[in-house]
């Protein structure tokens, strides 16, 4: 017994010094890494957060963005971290839920490197086609692919993104043949189809909006499991009867595996307070941003659904990283 003394000690002020840590985070600026360029939907929220983070503790916050491979390095370079809370990830579902059940190297595990802190909110995609095409709605689209297989065009800015698993869950539910044209970007996706060059698009909602305002391209329906309040005349892909289909581009807040639980719910709650107050509510409302607070165990559960959903639908087709 006297010999377990000193690691009775030891264990109590590791403990204690664990704990007096928490209680005075942050303590020094912290590093928010988002994997995507400057200006895209994710950096945009990155900062939104970022600022209010940094005017509520009075640390700063910098923003790093790592871009490359649908958001995968900059998550493997916060995977890779020391779990104290000073290296953080604005996480999307590319580089937690599609990447690597696509990506031939795998450079993370998403469940087992990583603390799912906080979700920010998504952003629904949405089922748009030129307006030449003769449908009008899902129904006469079916039938259209179906009248000339293999002749009508879906854009995407590339496997590991959400418009193309959009694309190939529709396919594979409605057992249509409809042809993929993968482009460098959401943008020049976005151009070939607004001149007509493709037919349609999985995009979402943020990037396509203005053009439906504008009647240049025509909504067929939203990818998310209820009809969104910008769109309400749009139906579901579920109304036309394919079941739990629900596809969004999702923004969240994640840390490397480990996180003490004290710095996971003080940040769960401020990234919360955060995305609920007025002046935040209405920037992100702007970039079509569904505001959805969640704590940690929801999350978490939430990123494993995720995952076995995407992985399941890219085992079934074979899809691999370009």
């Amino acid at each position: 017994m006297p010999r377990t003394g000193p690691w009775i000690a030891l264990f109590a002020a590791a403990l204690i010094g664990a704990g007096a840590g928490a209680q005075t985070y942050p303590a020094r600026p912290i590093r928010l890494v988002v994997g995507f360029p400057p200006g895209g939907g994710t950096d945009i929220v990155a900062r939104i957060v970022g600022q209010k983070l940094t005017e509520a503790w009075g640390q700063q916050v910098i923003v790093d963005n790592r871009p490359g491979a649908a958001g995968m390095i900059g998550a493997s370079i916060v995977a890779k971290t020391q779990p104290d809370g000073y290296t953080l990830l604005m996480s999307h579902v590319n580089s937690q839920a599609i990447g690597p059940a696509i990506a031939l190297q795998q450079l993370y595990d998403p469940m087992r490197d990583f603390t799912y802190i906080a979700y920010v909110g998504y952003v629904p995609n949405v089922l748009v086609v030129h307006p030449s095409t003769p449908a009008k709605n899902l129904r006469e689209l079916v039938a259209l692919a179906k009248a000339r297989p293999g002749e009508l065009t879906f854009a995407s800015p590339g496997v590991n993104s959400t418009n193309y698993l959009a694309g190939e869950m529709f396919r594979r539910a409605t057992g249509i043949d409809i042809t993929h044209v993968p482009y460098k970007g959401s943008s020049p996706a976005i151009v070939d189809l607004l001149a007509g060059h493709v037919v349609m698009n999985f995009d979402a909602m943020s990037s396509c909006i203005s053009y439906i305002r504008q009647g240049r391209m025509r909504p067929l329906a939203v990818t998310t499991a209820a009809r969104d309040p910008q769109l309400p005349d749009v139906p579901t892909v579920r109304e036309f009867g394919v079941r739990n289909y629900d596809v969004t581009n999702w923004y969240s807040v994640a840390a490397p595996a480990g996180l003490p639980r004290e710095i996971v719910g003080r940040l769960n709650a401020e990234v919360n307070r955060i995305v609920q107050a007025p002046d935040a509510r209405v920037r992100l409302d702007e970039l079509g941003t569904r505001v959805t607070p969640m704590s940690p165990e929801q999350f978490t559960e939430f990123v494993r659904a995720e995952i076995a959903k995407y992985a399941k639908v890219v085992k079934e087709a074979g899809i691999k990283m370009e």
